[in-house]
């Protein structure tokens, strides 16, 4: 009989559980979503608003949603609609050409690499975040200065392995830049991520 009763009172605690379990998966993909919406449109209007400056958060963006995200999907598609609302942006309002070709593909390429590279983030500690935003800033780099050069029907830089590296070096002043951008808005969006979490815990704690 004991068996018995244990063995009913089991079935409403595992229905509790898994109830529970589905709940906490929707909270993480609601709180995903808002994540993503608000960084996606504000890294947009960061770069409409500071154009031809470049001083906004979409690389930083890109290593982060890497990091953070759990949500593989929303990893990848947040830098992307961050560059396509922002380059959008930029043709409405005649700031710049927001589209100018297929060269332009690379580009939004080179950012997916940037989120898989922060899926090898374990710890997201200052040290990681610093080494890792440096190391974004310098794979986007290469790879979109690389991306330009092979897109380049006009030879600009020329042909071959020395034209490549003559544009390469056209970047560097652009990757001085780059670095300390996304230095900045990596170390804003790793720190705020990191104090938020730490004040929910702590809410969750009091609440139990």
């Amino acid at each position: 009989m004991r068996k018995k009763a244990s063995k009913r009172n089991e079935i409403p605690i595992l229905f509790y559980l898994f109830l529970l379990k589905i709940n906490l998966h929707m909270t993480q993909n609601k709180s995903n979503l808002l994540i993503a919406t608000i960084l996606v449109a504000f890294a947009a209007l960061m770069k409409a608003i500071t154009f031809p400056y470049s001083f906004n958060p979409i690389i930083a963006i890109s290593l982060f949603s890497g990091v953070v995200l759990k949500d593989k999907k929303i990893a990848f598609a947040m830098p992307l609609f961050a560059m396509f609302i922002s380059d959008i942006m930029l043709e409405v309002f005649n700031i710049a050409p927001g589209f100018y070709g297929m060269g332009q593909i690379g580009n939004y390429a080179s950012l997916l690499f940037v989120t898989v590279l922060g899926f090898g983030m374990k710890k997201s500690n200052a040290t990681n975040v610093a080494l890792f935003s440096v190391g974004s800033s310098i794979l986007f780099f290469f790879l979109s200065n690389t991306n330009c050069f092979l897109f380049d029907n006009t030879n600009f830089y020329g042909t071959g392995l020395l034209g490549w590296t003559k544009c390469l070096v056209a970047g560097i002043p652009f990757l001085k830049n780059s670095v300390f951008t996304d230095l900045f808005f990596s170390s804003l969006l790793f720190g705020s991520y990191s104090i938020v979490s730490k004040r929910t815990k702590l809410l969750a704690v009091k609440a139990s």
